[in-house]
Formats: C-alpha cells, sequence, structure tokens
C-alpha cells in the first residue's frame, strides 16, 4: 500500500495527512461570507457560476447557522470528528482585515475545530493579509487555497482570469515565508489546452514546492460565458478516459509529499451542460484507481526522471 493513504489509494489522500496531524478524522465545513472578488469589474473568469459556492453550504447570511448546518450533515457519515471552517466562496481576502478576522474569531470558538482554510485570489494577498496569517498560523492550523487553473498564459487571458503566472509564483512564496500550508486549484480540460500543456502546469508546481493540489475537470453551467463560448467555438471537452489518462500522468509526477486534496469536478447536475460523465463522482475516482494499478504507478514514481514538458 502507498505510504501517504490509509485507503488502498496510490495517491497522498487528504485523509492520510490529516490522521496523521491530528489523530482522528477531520472533514471540511464549507462556510459562504458573502464576498465578492475583483476580478468581477472586468467580467470575472468565464468558467464561474454563485462564486463557487458549495452545493451543501446553506443560504443563510448567520456564520453559524451555516456551520451547524453543514456540520450535521457531514457527521451522519462521520459522528466522531475533528472541523476545519472552509472559507469557500468567492474571494476572501477582497474587504478589510477586520472582518475576516472577526468571523474566524468566532468559529475558533467552536468546539473541535482544528483549522481554517481560506480560499482567495493570488493577486489578493496584501501585506496586512500576510502579517494576519502569520498570526493566525500560530494559533491554529491555516491552510490557504488559491487559484491558479492553468501556468499558460494564453489559457489564463482565454478564462479571464485576471492575473498571471507570476502573480501566483510571488502569493506563494509569500505564504511559504510565513510557514503557511498552501494549496493550488487547476482544472483539466480548459479550452484548447493539450495534456501537454496541463502536465507542464502539474510541472510548474511541482517545481515550485505547493503543499497540496486540488485537480478540477472543466465543467460547462448554463448561465456562464464558458456557456456562451462553447456554444459557439465547440472547443473539445475531456472524455472521461483522457481525463483519468492525464489524471494518473499528473500524480505520476507531483512529489509524493504533495497532498492531493481533490481529483475530479463536482458539478450540479440542474445548471450542467457538459460532460455528464463527471455527475458520476465515484466512478471516476474508481476508474483512476484502478488505472493506477494497470499502470503499477503511485504518486511520484516520475517525478524526479526528465520529462519533456519543460
Amino acid at each position: 500500500m502507498f505510504k501517504y493513504s490509509l485507503d488502498n489509494k496510490r495517491y497522498h489522500t487528504l485523509n492520510y495527512f490529516y490522521k496523521q496531524k491530528f489523530g482522528k478524522k477531520v472533514f471540511k465545513v464549507p462556510l459562504d461570507l458573502g464576498f465578492s472578488c475583483p476580478n468581477k469589474k472586468s467580467g470575472g473568469c468565464i468558467f464561474c457560476k454563485d462564486n463557487s459556492k458549495s452545493n451543501i453550504t446553506l443560504d443563510s447570511q448567520d456564520l453559524l447557522e451555516q456551520f451547524d448546518h453543514a456540520k450535521k450533515i457531514m457527521e451522519k457519515k462521520w459522528p466522531d470528528s475533528y472541523y476545519i471552517a472552509y472559507f469557500q466562496a468567492g474571494t476572501n481576502t477582497y474587504g478589510p482585515v477586520e472582518v475576516l478576522q472577526k468571523y474566524i474569531d468566532l468559529i475558533l470558538t467552536i468546539p473541535k475545530v482544528v483549522g481554517i482554510s481560506i480560499a482567495t485570489r493570488p493577486d489578493c494577498l496584501s501585506q496586512e493579509y500576510l502579517a494576519y496569517f502569520k498570526e493566525l498560523n500560530k494559533k491554529t492550523f491555516l491552510t490557504i487555497e488559491l487559484g491558479l487553473q492553468s501556468s499558460k498564459e494564453e489559457t489564463l487571458k482565454y478564462i479571464n482570469r485576471g492575473h498571471d503566472v507570476d502573480t501566483f509564483t510571488k502569493a506563494v512564496q509569500d505564504l511559504q515565508k510565513i510557514k503557511v500550508f498552501t494549496v493550488a486549484h487547476i482544472i483539466n480540460g480548459l479550452p484548447y489546452e493539450t495534456k501537454e500543456d496541463m502536465l507542464k502546469t502539474v510541472k510548474y508546481l511541482n517545481d515550485l514546492k505547493i503543499d497540496g493540489v486540488k485537480i478540477h475537470a472543466l465543467f460547462i453551467n448554463k448561465d456562464t460565458e464558458l456557456a456562451n463560448r462553447y456554444q459557439e467555438e465547440k472547443f473539445p471537452v475531456l472524455t472521461k478516459e483522457e481525463f483519468v489518462d492525464i489524471v494518473c500522468d499528473e500524480l505520476a509526477y507531483l512529489n509524493e509529499k504533495i497532498v492531493i486534496e481533490r481529483i475530479t469536478g463536482d458539478p450540479t447536475l440542474e445548471d450542467l451542460i457538459t460532460p455528464t460523465w463527471l455527475t458520476k463522482k465515484f466512478v471516476v475516482l474508481n476508474d483512476i484507481d484502478k488505472e493506477m494499478v494497470k499502470r503499477d504507478i503511485y504518486q511520484g514514481i516520475n517525478c524526479h526522471k526528465k520529462t519533456n514538458i519543460s
């Protein structure tokens, strides 16, 4: 069995990481503070809908109600667990530090909360926020999640990401200086990207010594700019088989110490245009597991090999 897994996975699972760090099951509780995003001023990312809100986040302005709602859902499966408050929706450092700090101070009074995870953009990390995160990291286990999506500049422009790769690099390096656990989000299957482009993104993150990665599959939701372009341009969307093949190659390249926090997309059926295979999440995960066994590979096996994706 792969040494960074508790359930026969061949990659470094988040479940393993949390179990080693905290000694028991830990799950993230998704929260929505109602923060917007600075990129909306220029139209926003073309795939974005509802500020990336979780499917289980309660539509309430009250933070404790949201927390209790999500916790009750998850405790049905994991009754004896610790919690990490996951500030997921929107750009959570887009606004005064004092506002976010107020919410975090409230959450940290809840029993069995052992960490805070904050989703934001690499171009929204001011020196004031970095100073706050340095102190917060001394009080609890802090994770900062940054959207990269791709290391290809042309792709970032096409999806209207609103920042370049250098901005992401600097943000990660700033967080590394204050020893904050940092997770990158990437998307496989972005329009007009090749498999080589996606592997280059993984190589970039590997060289950056990122702490964790969330691998998403591109899906096209209704009422987004991406849906409009898909209708006009008819660009290809990954098949399940293509996605599985790419993920296996990505995992083989990523250093085994990098935590894989997510490995597929999670669309809402009523919003989804394509691909419909993503609605069968556990089929996709099982296919990745089976393909890694078939190839007899595991995370990091090709980490130190020379490749043609430099």
